[in-house]
């Protein structure tokens, strides 16, 4: 081979290697451009999961704001601030249409918690919030609320601007600038099929993508529904908390608040007054108009309390024609002040028909008369009583709790019953009580705790607190009577001790499941007589009390028991007592027969008028039990 055929030999194997590297050179670059677009295409799908993603939690927040009982309030800034930053919207606020005073305006509900607020306020002086606006003459976003589409416009100025038209529109344009916000989008939300408002958002993207746009479109039926919800939670807290004839809070609000109100008085050494009032003649107005005027009456005072209380007073309805006030901070000289204020203004009040009414005002003060919660409400309630036995129209302030000797008289007898083994109770348990009775801070609970254990001694089916509720019913009841304060004391304590007697009784005979025997019901009806003359009546204090107690099983017919004395020879104490304990027992389970509702038990007890009991109390027990301690 020669020298040419050698060299055109190499040349083309050369070529051969050239055109190897060039076309795989050429399929390297290919495959780089492949990769890199395949590398992008990644990135941008994972950009829009992460949105999505982002988009859907957003969702599971509002989701999750619906399965609470949240207020409206913090509903409406939980759905601004879950579309902060992550979504790329700078900023966002719901705006609700309002009327006050006969004007109608739009203002800020909710907004986001972003220094936008903050530098905003800088800039022009006052926050977005205060401001009173309207809704701009914008072509096309009026209909979009109207019509309840998504509105979107790169024109924030003119936004801001068409709702506050005072406003510098060059500085409102730098600041937008200066806050990178490109454009705005505007959500109408609907609740119960009523707009209800608007959800605005100021974004940095100029474009809304078709995908942004079907978020905000189910972000908004989220909204609605989570709207809803919670005004049904705010509906149903409002009833649980509301006296629904008035518009006043509860005798339930009323408790809860009174006990928190004197946590905060004492830890800051600071009074509060509470005054209570009752409306005169009520059952006249009812008798001689009808109920509906005494209805009218009722609102009336309502309206009275609202008009006259402050911001951070409590006015509440007790029940009936019942009312209480608390006023934080006030000692008993400007709760007198106060409540002789409130009297005028329902003494002025004349309604049609009915004329002028009236109302007897009673008044206690915290750590000024008592620092114990229910004696100071029974401090109240007496002096309002007093208003009325002094000839109504009146306001009275409460005589200080150490005058006021009831319950020391329950407790020195159940000291003397316990520690001198008037009954059979377990030497640990006396001994316990005793020491609760004598603890340094006793109070009219722990006596009614002390009370409600004996009777849980000879009655395992009692109902804890019970007590408590017949001694409120009983001072009630022997209100509607006219009874003196002395006379409802010594009341208050013969309900407390009237059916210790049972104590001494057979376990067998009280558990007893059969129909008693007529020797077994001649030994129950001894258990008055034991109360009070085995039990009691070495007690002296309580002389004017134990015949009390040993009347409080005469029938008004007589045929009761132990003497079998009928009608006014009863006292009335001895009438109320029986009444309160039969609806008591009924309420409660026997080994006989279960318990009775309180419907059933007042039908029963309905069917006993002028046997048991006389018409009178019985009609006055039954309105009491029915609209008082509901």
């Amino acid at each position: 081979m020669g020298f040419f055929d050698s060299f055109k030999k190499y040349k083309s194997q050369l070529d051969a290697v050239d055109s190897s590297i060039y076309y795989g050179s050429k399929t390297l670059l290919e495959v780089y451009e492949r990769n890199a677009k395949l590398e992008a295409e990644i990135e941008q799908r994972t950009k829009e999961l992460d949105r999505a993603n982002k988009q859907m939690l957003t969702l599971q927040h509002i989701w999750n704001m619906m399965n609470s009982s949240e207020p409206l309030s913090n509903v409406l800034n939980a759905i601004v601030n879950s579309l902060q930053g992550e979504l790329g919207y700078v900023y966002s606020f719901i705006i609700k249409p309002q009327i006050k005073d006969g004007e109608s305006f739009i203002q800020v509900a909710a907004a986001s918690r972003q220094d936008f607020s903050d530098k905003f306020a800088k800039y022009f002086h006052c926050k977005l919030s205060d401001y009173k606006m309207v809704y701009p003459g914008i072509e096309g976003l009026k209909d979009a609320v109207m019509n309840n589409t998504i509105y979107q416009s790169p024109n924030i100025v003119e936004l801001i601007s068409g709702f506050i038209p005072n406003l510098d529109k060059e500085r409102l344009e730098k600041f937008f600038k200066e806050a990178g916000m490109k454009s705005y989008i505007l959500v109408p939300l609907m609740s119960k099929d009523i707009h209800f408002g608007s959800l605005i958002v100021f974004s940095s993207r100029e474009k809304v993508s078709s995908n942004e746009l079907n978020f905000l479109s189910l972000f908004a039926k989220q909204i609605e529904l989570a709207i809803t919800i919670a005004d049904l939670f705010q509906a149903v807290k409002e009833q649980a908390v509301t006296d629904s004839m008035t518009g006043l809070f509860n005798r339930r609000y009323f408790e809860e608040f009174i006990k928190k109100e004197a946590i905060r008085a004492e830890r800051q050494n600071q009074h509060f007054t509470v005054i209570g009032l009752d409306l005169d003649h009520l059952k006249q107005i009812n008798d001689v108009y009808g109920h509906n005027y005494g209805d009218i009456a009722i609102k009336a005072i309502a309206e009275v309390l609202k008009n006259n209380a402050r911001s951070i007073d409590i006015a509440a309805r007790m029940g009936g024609e019942e009312f209480n006030l608390i006023l934080p901070g006030v000692d008993s000289a400007g709760g007198l002040v106060a409540a002789e204020r409130i009297r005028k203004a329902i003494e002025g009040v004349e309604l049609d028909k009915i004329g002028h009414i009236t109302a007897s005002v009673g008044v206690a003060t915290y750590l000024e008369h008592s620092d114990d919660l229910d004696e100071l409400l029974e401090l109240t309630d007496q002096a309002m009583y007093e208003s009325k036995r002094k000839g109504r129209n009146r306001v009275t302030l409460a005589k200080p709790a150490h005058e006021t000797s009831w319950q020391d008289v329950a407790i020195k007898t159940y000291i003397d019953i316990l520690t001198k083994h008037r009954i059979p109770v377990d030497e640990k348990i006396a001994k316990l009580l005793t020491e609760k009775l004598q603890s340094t801070n006793f109070n009219n609970e722990r006596l009614y705790q002390v009370a409600d254990t004996l009777v849980s001694t000879y009655n395992p089916d009692h109902n804890d607190g019970s007590v408590k509720q017949k001694v409120q019913l009983a001072t009630l009841l022997a209100k509607r009577f006219d009874l003196s304060k002395e006379q409802i004391d010594k009341l208050k304590v013969a309900v407390l001790l009237y059916d210790i007697g049972n104590t001494m009784l057979p376990k067998e005979l009280l558990n007893k499941t059969e129909p008693l025997s007529d020797e077994d019901k001649e030994s129950i009806k001894q258990h008055p007589l034991i109360a009070a003359r085995d039990i009691l009546k070495p007690i002296s204090n309580i002389t004017d009390i134990i015949p009390i107690i040993e009347k409080h099983h005469e029938n008004w017919n007589g045929s009761g028991y132990p003497n079998q004395i009928s009608g006014e020879e009863i006292p009335i104490e001895s009438q109320i007592i029986l009444i309160i304990d039969s609806y008591f027992a009924l309420l409660e389970k026997r080994p006989y027969r279960n318990a009775n509702t309180k419907e059933t038990a007042i039908k029963i007890m309905m069917g006993e008028i002028n046997s048991k009991w006389s018409e009178k109390l019985a009609s006055e027990f039954i309105s009491i039990v029915k609209n008082d301690l509901d």
